[in-house]
């Protein structure tokens, strides 16, 4: 498949398999309600899980929430793009199905190039929840994936480089006076949090 399949999927509300820098991730336009309904129905994902977004720019940022706070660029300008997913007040009208009860959702610049592409091209932030059913493990690896998904989507993009594999991104929320609150523990260690000037919330 093209990249321009795979765009041409995105825009007309289709769910697509890509590549992330860990996982496959199964995901569509995060703008769509109907497209991120699916994506939740085809993983059997419970709709009190929010589904997490990617962006493929700072810019893009503003699509998605706005609510930037100093913490928040100061996590976006010291991570960004790269693993770590941040909580953030999620604009009105994006999908129910990607807000927790208080309206936020998870973002973050995805440092995968084809990933970024795909966002920047289709003019839309995207649905990346990893490529499995609910309860099985993800995969870095295309003929790993589960059939039982793939049979569900319009395609699955699997342009070089695939993704690295390892552990997921960390999943943060940015609190006043430079705290942030650890909700997953993933790539980007609490460690490296602190060095960057940050101080971990209980």
């Amino acid at each position: 498949m093209s990249e321009q399949e795979a765009v041409n999927i995105i825009r007309t509300g289709g769910v697509l398999v890509y590549p992330t820098e860990t996982l496959f991730a199964i995901g569509a336009d995060a703008m769509d309600e109907r497209a991120a309904n699916r994506v939740a129905r085809i993983k059997g994902r419970p709709v009190s899980k929010p589904l997490p977004l990617i962006i493929g720019s700072i810019d893009q940022l503003d699509l998605v929430t706005e609510s930037v706070s100093p913490e928040l660029l100061k996590l976006t300008n010291k991570f960004w793009p790269g693993p770590l997913s941040i909580l953030v007040k999620a604009r009105e009208e994006l999908p129910s199905a990607v807000k927790d009860s208080r309206g936020y959702t998870s973002v973050r610049w995805t440092e995968h190039a084809c990933a970024a592409e795909l966002c920047l091209k289709a003019h839309t932030p995207l649905v990346a929840t990893s490529a499995n059913m609910s309860g099985k493990p993800g995969t870095g690896i295309a003929a790993e994936l589960d059939e039982e998904l793939t049979i569900m989507v319009e395609g699955v993009y699997n342009p070089d480089p695939g993704p690295k594999g390892g552990e997921p991104s960390t999943v943060v929320e940015p609190l006043e006076g430079n705290r942030v609150k650890v909700y997953r523990d993933g790539v980007v260690t609490r460690e490296q949090l602190i060095r960057a000037g940050f101080v971990i919330a209980d």
